[in-house]
């Protein structure tokens, strides 16, 4: 892809995305799932979503790769179990799986903050960081580079970055019938970014 991989665009000096690109992004990443999780007769769950698995195109539309580890879930189903988090206490292989990736992948790309970060240790974690942060110091972990960028109505942007990051820790709920479906995901992220464009034109 001519525009490379979201991790690029995160953590290279030399690139920057404004706040209407990255959930521009994320929007496209979320109707991937949309279509996975839906799209079929029976669910796709990606089972391996973060920066590195989306690539973006000349238009800097983001395209979902990268699916070796993929598991196809028939109806009924007994899913595989594995032991992370993002599959819950039972470890049970669900399309829930992909929406924890997909919530962590969010917080990500607002506070431009990888999950392995050093700083994260212990029972310290990016959607713990984030969630203790939410109600008074939320400013101060979104990206500065980001903040930076925007102009106008800066209320506006903290009322829509607020609502971004709500989303995403709802996404990564460590009970995985507690997080939203994707098409849950979708409609929400999707009056994001309308109310972003009238923000703009206003």
């Amino acid at each position: 892809m001519p525009n490379g991989s979201l991790e690029k665009w995160f953590y290279s000096h030399n690139y920057c995305l404004d706040l209407f690109q990255r959930v521009s992004i994320m929007f496209d990443v979320a109707l991937a799932l949309e279509y996975l999780h839906h799209g079929q007769s029976e669910p796709i769950v990606h089972c391996d979503l973060k920066p590195i698995n989306v690539l973006l195109d000349e238009d800097m539309v983001a395209h979902v790769c990268d699916f070796g580890i993929a598991k196809i879930l028939a109806k009924n189903q007994t899913a595989t179990q594995t032991k992370t988090l993002e599959y819950g206490s039972e470890g049970r292989v669900s399309t829930r799986g992909d929406i924890f990736s997909y919530g962590i992948m969010l917080l990500e790309t607002f506070t431009r903050k990888k999950p392995t970060d050093e700083m994260f240790t212990g029972e310290l974690s990016l959607r713990h960081w984030v969630n203790a942060s939410l109600l008074d110091n939320l400013m101060e972990v979104v990206d500065c580079s980001l903040l930076r960028m925007e102009k106008g109505d800066m209320t506006a942007t903290q009322d829509s970055v607020l609502a971004i990051m709500e989303l995403g820790l709802e996404c990564c709920k460590e009970l995985p019938e507690e997080r939203n479906d994707i098409q849950e995901v979708v409609s929400k992220l999707n009056k994001i970014k309308l109310q972003l464009i009238h923000n703009r034109r206003t």
